[in-house]
């Protein structure tokens, strides 16, 4: 079975909503970083008109749908091929999402965690009462795709612990840009342990917007350096071949399907990586169920050598120093894996993978 990949950003916004930039100059970003496809989701918001090529960057349009009568704020869904205007069914999330794969959509929830700082609240001007935080507060809702493992902005103003922090981070932010929070994983693992197949993206949430901290002002941060940051790898099983319609089912496909990874792409691309099994003809890559027929092997390939962990809900059940592991089990259950790599003296979170389902 032939395989390709694309390397794209699916949580962008413009200024219909609260971004900077328009529909053409966030894929013109996008093409300088280096990406194949960018999602824009302006907050409760669907532009019609504005899919499709821009150079060679293919730019879809999707939705971040959220409650804006709601306190504490919460609960945001990225909702994409839906086709049309969802935001007046936010104030029921279950009833969102219904609609949302009735419409033959789907959906993942946007940043489920996210840590508050008093500067933060500054900078973004939230109402009286509010923290300036955006966590996905609905668990019980069902019929969701995935989550936003990795959200580059929700970790970034986690950072602003206080004036000092601000500035550094706005200037360096890869010294604290470390990886998904630990909360996010160990949900993550909770809800596999539970048997749902939840699929994980990574997104910048790029805005392109300027930001005051007294009498310094700073674009924080452009377009252009969060797409080389946090993004999210799918695999297809056909070419783009620069028709948008075409290329826009397989990236829809290979997101709806889990077939993805979230990669920091800025101390290595992490294109190339591949998570697959096998047992007796049957095969699997992240994302899919495996049946077994006897022994299950699990593969792991990486672009250059890391510390690899396979995990079954939670638990590491091999690991890796080099490019490849390899692992032979019998153990039913949802495998997934986490890599880290050293950037600039810390250890960092590289690639996170949807999980295979071994059943």
């Amino acid at each position: 079975m032939s395989i390709y990949e694309y390397v794209g950003n699916p949580h962008a916004h413009t200024s219909y909503s609260d971004g900077a930039g328009l529909h053409a100059q966030v894929a013109e970003a996008a093409a300088r970083a280096g990406l194949d496809f960018v999602i824009v989701t302006d907050h409760n918001l669907w532009v019609d008109g504005v899919e499709g090529y821009y150079g060679r960057v293919l730019l879809l349009v999707g939705e971040e749908i959220h409650d804006v009568r709601r306190r504490p704020q919460g609960s945001h869904l990225l909702a994409y091929r839906t086709g049309g205007e969802l935001a007046p069914r936010a104030s029921n999330p279950q009833a969102l999402v219904d609609e949302v794969n009735r419409r033959g959509g789907f959906c993942y929830l946007a940043h489920p965690f996210e840590l508050g700082s008093s500067v933060h609240r500054q900078l973004s001007h939230v109402l009286p009462g509010e923290d300036g935080t955006f966590p996905w507060r609905d668990w019980d809702v069902e019929g969701y795709t995935g989550i936003e493992l990795w959200n580059y902005m929700s970790e970034f103003k986690g950072l602003l612990r206080n004036r000092m922090a601000a500035l550094v981070h706005a200037y360096w932010p890869s010294a604290g840009i470390r990886g998904p929070y630990r909360a996010a994983l160990q949900k993550w693992d909770e809800l596999l342990a539970e048997g749902r197949e939840i699929a994980v993206i990574g997104g910048a949430d790029a805005h392109g917007k300027a930001y005051s901290l007294g009498p310094v002002t700073r674009e924080v941060f452009p377009y252009e350096h969060l797409f080389r940051c946090v993004n999210t790898h799918v695999l297809t099983s056909r070419p783009f071949i620069g028709d948008p319609a075409y290329d826009r089912a397989l990236i829809y496909e290979g997101l709806r399907a889990g077939r993805t990874w979230v990669g920091y792409d800025l101390p290595d691309s992490t294109a190339g990586f591949r998570f697959r099994a096998h047992s007796g003809a049957n095969e699997a890559l992240m994302g899919g169920a495996l049946v077994r027929t006897g022994a299950v092997v699990l593969e792991v390939q990486m672009p250059k050598p890391a510390d690899t962990r396979l995990l079954r809900q939670g638990k590491v059940v091999a690991r890796s120093q080099g490019r490849y592991l390899k692992y032979t089990t019998a153990v039913p259950g949802p495998y997934r894996v986490e890599v880290y790599r050293r950037y600039r003296l810390q250890r960092r979170g590289w690639i996170f993978s949807s999980p295979i389902y071994v059943k």
